[in-house]
Parts: C-alpha cells; sequence; structure tokens
C-alpha cells in the first residue's frame, strides 16, 4: 500500500520513518491480521471503523494504543476511522504514558484537572484532537455497537469475556511498562513500547488496501 500526503505533524512523521519493522516476528504478524482483516471488510463496504482498545485501567497501553492508531490511520490516509479506549475500570491517564506521546511529537494539553485529567492530544494541525481520559469500557464516551475490542492487556482479555456491541474481539496484548514505574528505566521502557505499539499498529494498516 503506498502512503499518500498526510498530515501529520512532522516530529511523528520522523519517529514513523524511524519505525523498525523487521523487529515483527511472523508470529506476532498472525496475532495482528485480524485488526488487519477487520479494518479492510469496513473499508471495502465503506462503512465507519470504530476501533475501541481496552486494558484493565485504561491508564497506559491502551491510550498508546489509540492515539497511535488514530494517527496511523491518518498517516495512510484511511478514512472514517474513530479510535477509542477503556477500561474495566477508570483510573486516570498515566503521566509518563502523555509524556511518552509528548515526545513522539504529539501536542498534548491539559483540558479538565483533577484525580482523572482530561487530556487534548494532536496528531496533526487540522485534525481533530484525540480526547484522552481513563473511562470503563462500556462509558456513554464510547461506542455501544459496531466496533473491534482489542484487548490490549491478558488481565482484560481474561477478566472480560464478553464485550457487550463489539462485532469482534481481538487479543492484541502488550506487556505493561507499569512495572518500571519509579525506577531509572521507566522512561526508556514507556517508550520501548510505544515505539512498540507504533510499529505493529503501522504494520495493520499498511495492510489495508483502498
Amino acid at each position: 500500500m503506498i502512503t499518500t500526503q498526510t498530515t501529520l505533524f512532522s516530529e511523528i512523521e520522523n519517529v514513523i520513518k524511524g519505525l523498525n519493522f523487521a523487529a515483527i516476528t511472523e508470529e506476532r504478524k498472525t496475532v495482528l491480521q485480524p485488526l488487519a482483516d477487520y479494518i479492510q471488510t469496513k473499508v471495502s463496504n465503506q462503512q465507519e471503523i470504530r476501533i475501541n482498545f481496552i486494558c484493565t485501567h485504561n491508564s497506559r497501553r491502551s491510550h498508546l494504543s489509540q492515539v497511535w492508531a488514530q494517527a496511523m490511520a491518518s498517516y495512510f490516509n484511511v478514512k472514517n476511522v474513530f479510535c477509542y479506549s477503556g477500561g474495566t475500570e477508570a483510573t486516570a491517564l498515566f503521566p509518563m504514558a502523555a509524556e511518552t506521546l509528548k515526545k513522539a511529537g504529539f501536542q498534548i494539553k491539559t483540558i479538565a484537572d483533577g484525580k482523572n485529567p482530561v487530556y487534548s492530544i494532536k496528531y496533526g494541525e487540522n485534525e481533530h484532537p484525540i480526547i484522552g481520559f481513563s473511562k470503563k469500557l462500556d462509558d456513554d464516551f464510547n461506542p455501544k455497537s459496531k466496533f473491534a475490542a482489542i484487548m490490549t492487556c491478558s488481565q482484560a482479555d481474561g477478566g472480560c469475556p464478553f464485550i457487550a456491541g463489539a462485532e469482534k474481539r481481538i487479543p492484541i496484548t502488550f506487556d505493561d511498562p507499569k512495572a518500571f514505574d519509579n525506577t531509572p528505566q521507566q522512561a526508556e521502557k514507556y517508550q520501548e513500547r510505544s515505539l512498540q505499539i507504533a510499529t505493529e499498529l503501522f504494520y495493520v494498516f499498511s495492510q489495508v488496501n483502498l
């Protein structure tokens, strides 16, 4: 698939151009393929594409996935893609996750403070910002039907055998960078996880034939 001129911030495009696609194993591609197939089916039928990335606390991996998926849809010019995230419980978008996205070139602004802050996350000058905050997967902010539920952590995947309204449920799990919170490796490990998610979602959207 050939990319077209995108509207992403140049810093984000530079990160994308530096991704290591050789790091994706054939086994991992098999895990990612059902999401690519889901998107392809929607594109072929000219339908809206709704993807809800789900984790336990909706604080780290699910947000990184939501933001990178929306950016990759723009990068590959896949239209009518709407990405969401949710958890089995609501906590807060972890500050290091937001900081990691900021380092990748996303423009992040806090639009509401409190225990569960609300962020505006922009990936392009003329693109609608992603609204980032922690919420349960069935929150009114999220779609109620006609979406794919992507399980980004094994706990949520095991704890939620049924996702109401989901057309498809796809486990694409990632190791939790939370294990390195408050250690000297924290920033490095969040960056590592963010780049893995970006790389794999690049692969997913690169499989879509427009």
